[in-house]
C-alpha cells in the first residue's frame, strides 16, 4: 500500500507522538493536532511585505499557498505592489523532488525562471519549514527526527531520492519560535549556500489549531542578518476539495 495513502482519513491519536522528541511532542499537543484528521491538503492565505536586500525598499505581498501531503507539494502564488501598483507576480513551486521560481513583471516580462538541484534543495526546505502550519504531516514515514536538547530537535525530509534537514525550536509552552537551516539563496542567477531563519512572531487559531500565524524569513550572513519577508497568515483550510 501506498505509504501516504495510509494516512487518509485516519485520526491523530496520543501514543503517535510517542516516538518524537519531547519538544516537539510539546510542539503538537500545543496545536492540537490530537483528535483531528490527518490533513491532506491545505490552502492559506497571507499579507505582508518583502524585499530584494537591506538596500531595497519593501514591497507589499499578497499571496496563496496550495499543499498536498501525498505526495509532498508546494505551490505558492504571489502578487507584489511597487510604489502602490500590483506590478510584479511570482510563483514558487515544489513536486516531485524539483522546485521552480517563476515571475512576471506587469504581467508581460518574464523578470526570473529559474529550476535545477540548488533551487529544488531551495525549495525542499521551504516546505520542509512550513510543515508546521500543517504538523500531522511531522508524523509521515518521510520524516525523521533526531534528539538535540529539551528546546530544539534535527528534522529531515526526504522526497524522490532526496533529503533536506533543519532545526526546529520550542519553547516550554510548545510554540515553535524558530526554524533554521542551510539553504540555497539565489544572488543575481546564482546561488549561495548561506544560513537561513525563520523566526516566530506571532501565534493564533487557524482551522481549529493553535499554530504560527506570523513570521519573518532572514538570511543570517556573515555581514549581518538580512530580513528579507514579513509575512501572516489570515486564512487557512485543510482538506477543501477545491
Amino acid at each position: 500500500m501506498d505509504r501516504y495513502r495510509a494516512n487518509e482519513q485516519r485520526l491523530i491519536k496520543s501514543d503517535m507522538l510517542e516516538n518524537l522528541p519531547e519538544p516537539v511532542q510539546r510542539y503538537m499537543a500545543y496545536t492540537g493536532v490530537v483528535g483531528n484528521p490527518w490533513i491532506d491538503t491545505v490552502r492559506l492565505k497571507q499579507v505582508g511585505r518583502f524585499r530584494q536586500g537591506l538596500d531595497r525598499p519593501w514591497m507589499s505581498v499578497t499571496a496563496e499557498e496550495f499543499y498536498t501531503t501525498n505526495p509532498p507539494t508546494l505551490i505558492w502564488n504571489a502578487r507584489f505592489r511597487v510604489a502602490g501598483l500590483p506590478l510584479l507576480r511570482a510563483r514558487d513551486k515544489y513536486k516531485s523532488g524539483q522546485g521552480h521560481m517563476f515571475g512576471k513583471l506587469a504581467g508581460l516580462i518574464t523578470v526570473f525562471d529559474m529550476s535545477g538541484e540548488k533551487l529544488a534543495q531551495a525549495t525542499m526546505i521551504r516546505y520542509l519549514n512550513e510543515i508546521m502550519w500543517f504538523p500531522t504531516a511531522f508524523l509521515g514515514e518521510n520524516i525523521t527526527w533526531e534528539d538535540i536538547d529539551a528546546h530544539s530537535a534535527q528534522v529531515t525530509f526526504s522526497d524522490c531520492g532526496k533529503s533536506v534537514s533543519g532545526r526546529i525550536f520550542i519553547d516550554d509552552a510548545g510554540r515553535l519560535t524558530n526554524f533554521t537551516a542551510m539553504r540555497y539563496r539565489e544572488i543575481d542567477g546564482d546561488f549561495s549556500l548561506d544560513p537561513w531563519s525563520t523566526p516566530i512572531m506571532g501565534y493564533g487559531e487557524r482551522a481549529g489549531l493553535n499554530l504560527p500565524v506570523r513570521g519573518q524569513a532572514v538570511w543570517n550572513l556573515p555581514s549581518g542578518d538580512l530580513p528579507y519577508a514579513d509575512l501572516e497568515i489570515t486564512d487557512l483550510e485543510y482538506n477543501s476539495a477545491a
